[in-house]
């Protein structure tokens, strides 16, 4: 565990702040849910909530699936890193956290497509991979996540309509199936 240094009271409703650098750093936003651990030496532990955690080996073969039939690799996310990935390069991708133009794409709520021409998106934060088609996952409309495919530019391959279509499909079941 790493210390910050930073001191803050509980006050009389139980509260805590959180410094807004800590915020910043864990990507941790208005409204987003925490888990409280404790530990017995009496250590209170918060950790950023992702459902999309609790889905981690389906979305393993779900990713392995869709890859297989696109040709592209793929991943899927929660709302701040890869969770699972499958195809070329997903050892580069597996726990890596996502980019913010991928972010701000899925907290868009709409489909994204990369046909090679103007600028790309790189995936991950200082990654080289580029983002070829991305799909919100959401759940009781919320957004818990995405499906991401990858382009290969130096195969001048990117994702086409069949693909984005599939992706679409994937992420509706899997936003359904946090729902039940």
């Amino acid at each position: 565990m790493k210390a910050t240094g930073i001191v803050r009271r509980i006050d009389d409703l139980g509260r805590v702040v959180i410094p807004k650098e800590i915020r910043r750093t864990l990507r941790i936003r208005d409204g987003d849910p925490l888990e409280i651990y404790t530990e017995k030496d009496g250590e209170v532990i918060f950790k950023k909530y992702s459902p999309m955690g609790d889905l981690h080996e389906f979305a393993g073969r779900v990713c392995e699936a869709i890859a297989k039939n696109t040709g592209f690799p793929a991943a899927v996310c929660d709302r701040d890193s890869v969770i699972a990935a499958a195809g070329p390069g997903k050892k580069d991708l597996a726990d890596r956290r996502l980019a913010q133009g991928v972010i701000h794409r899925l907290e868009d709520r709409s489909h994204y497509c990369f046909r090679g021409q103007g600028l790309p998106c790189p995936v991950l934060e200082n990654g080289e991979q580029i983002l070829g088609a991305a799909v919100p996952i959401l759940s009781e409309g919320d957004l818990v996540g995405g499906i991401l495919l990858l382009a290969l530019p130096e195969k001048s391959k990117y994702p086409g309509e069949f693909d984005l279509r599939l992706i679409e499909t994937v992420a509706g079941f899997l936003g359904r199936q946090l729902e039940g």
